[in-house]
């Protein structure tokens, strides 16, 4: 499983509706559907975030969650 960030709303399998900007965790299968129709960037899943994703791994966020180096 991997965790995505959505770039555009998308439904799921089960008929549960997500919104962009929702992150979601899918198998390898719907991650390669989903960035097949551009639901998530090409950069999403395998622990890469989407470049404007401002979530613990972002390079220039303020982010202050768990990882943050800032006081």
């Amino acid at each position: 499983m991997v965790y995505v960030k959505l770039e555009s709303d998308w439904t799921d399998a089960h008929g549960v509706a997500h919104s962009a900007g929702d992150s979601v965790d899918v198998d390898a299968a719907t991650l390669a559907a989903l960035q097949a129709e551009g639901i998530v960037s090409e950069g999403s899943g395998g622990g890469q975030e989407s470049a404007n994703w401002m979530g613990p791994t972002g390079a220039t966020a303020n982010w202050m969650g768990p990882t943050s180096t800032k006081p």
